[in-house]
Parts: C-alpha cells; structure tokens; sequence
C-alpha cells in the first residue's frame, strides 16, 4: 500500500482533532486488529467518507504511532481478508510535535455496500461461521445496517422506478393515521412477498414521500 505524504494544507490535522469525532471522523489509539479497522473502514466507505486518524486518543490527545509499517500490515490484512468488495482510501502520515499521526482517508464509496467479513462463533451451534454484515456511520458509531437499510443502499445503483398503485396508496394513507410500519408488517398487510415489500418502501423513501429510521435495530418507515 502506497503511503502518501501530501504537503501540509491538504489535511489540516490540529483542526480535524479539535472537531472530535463525529459523522466523518473517527480516532483511534492504536490499531491491532484487521477486522475491527476494516469495520471502520467499511462504514465510512457505506455512509458519507471521512478521515480515521491513527495515533489520536478518545480524549482528541495526539499521542503517535510508534511503526507506520505495523499500521499498514493490519490495514493490508482488513482489506485482504474482512471487506468486500474493497473500497479504494488514501493513507498518509501527518506529524505534529515529533508524533506521528496515520490519517485514512476514505471517500463516499460508488460501489457500496461494502461488507465486513469475520468468522465468528454461531450461539445455536457452537460452530464458527463467516458473517457478512454492512456497517455505516451514525453519529460518532459505526453501527450494523438493517436489511431494509442495506436494500436502501444497494437500490442507489439503479434508477428509481416508482409505480403509484392502490398499494402505494394505501400504504401512505396507513402512515397518515399510523406512526410507523415494518417492511414485514406492510408485507402482511397488502398480502406481498417481504422482499417485494421493502422494494416497494425503498422506492418511496428514495422518491421522498417517506423515511426510512431505525428502532432498536428494526427498520422501520414513517412519513417524510
């Protein structure tokens, strides 16, 4: 991995840190493990882009990295083996007072999702499996996508086709009196596959007539 050293004013490192982190910013301490940089990285790449700055503590302390190359060993191996499709990212080294701080520079992706993949241990089974999730950014947080947030995501590659049925209709007129309503709930209602449901919501939330939120780790739609 290249390692690009830009002159001082493309990235103003003293500013970034005393904005905290944030929607596209995030600090990290240290970095040891490819599967949790490589969730970061996939986030950033699914939501809106944005710096990770290694060697810059919680508390915005810049406190430096001691090996540029260790850095960049874990983030070859979070690309190689926890993210796919790979995102592309500059990375490059700001120093300030003789510390050296290890910026990851991540655009909005044109090809997300990206997703994050770890083996882990399945609770039913007591066997390890390989888990594809999507994370994207929420606050300062990465958080796991929803389904309904991930067919979101993946519906932005085509142009949207929206159809105004009775269905549709319905639909809004039930969000008028109604909160809120599930992909499953909405799918049970108007008698439709799950997956042509949230088609069918994703169409809408992109068309703006309503939103797409999440509660308690469900997707949920209400009116825009």
């Amino acid at each position: 991995m290249p390692l690009i050293r830009p002159e001082p004013s493309v990235f103003a490192l003293l500013e970034a840190v005393a904005g905290g982190e944030g929607l596209c910013t995030e600090f990290k301490r240290l970095v040891h493990s490819p599967a949790k940089i490589a969730r970061s990285i996939t986030a950033f790449a699914n939501t809106a882009g944005g710096h990770i700055l290694v060697g810059v503590d919680d508390d915005r302390r810049i406190v430096g990295i001691s090996s540029e190359k260790e850095v960049l060993e874990v983030i070859d191996d979070a690309l190689r083996l926890h993210i796919e499709p790979a995102p592309t990212f500059d990375v490059h080294v700001e120093e300030f007072k003789r510390r050296m701080v290890l910026v990851i520079s991540i655009p909005e992706s044109n090809d997300k999702p990206h997703f994050h993949i770890e083996e882990v241990l399945c609770r039913k089974t007591g066997r390890r499996v390989i888990e594809r999730r999507v994370y994207i950014r929420e606050g300062s947080h990465n958080r796991a996508a929803t389904d309904d947030r991930v067919a979101l995501i993946q519906s932005a590659r085509q142009p949207l086709k929206l159809t105004f049925s009775d269905r549709e209709r319905r639909l809004l007129h039930y969000l008028g009196e109604n909160p809120r309503i599930t992909a499953s709930e909405f799918a049970e209602h108007a008698g439709i596959p799950l997956g042509e449901a949230r088609r069918i919501l994703v169409s809408l939330v992109r068309s703006g007539a309503i939103r797409l939120l999440t509660d308690s780790g469900t997707g949920v739609y209400a009116l825009a």
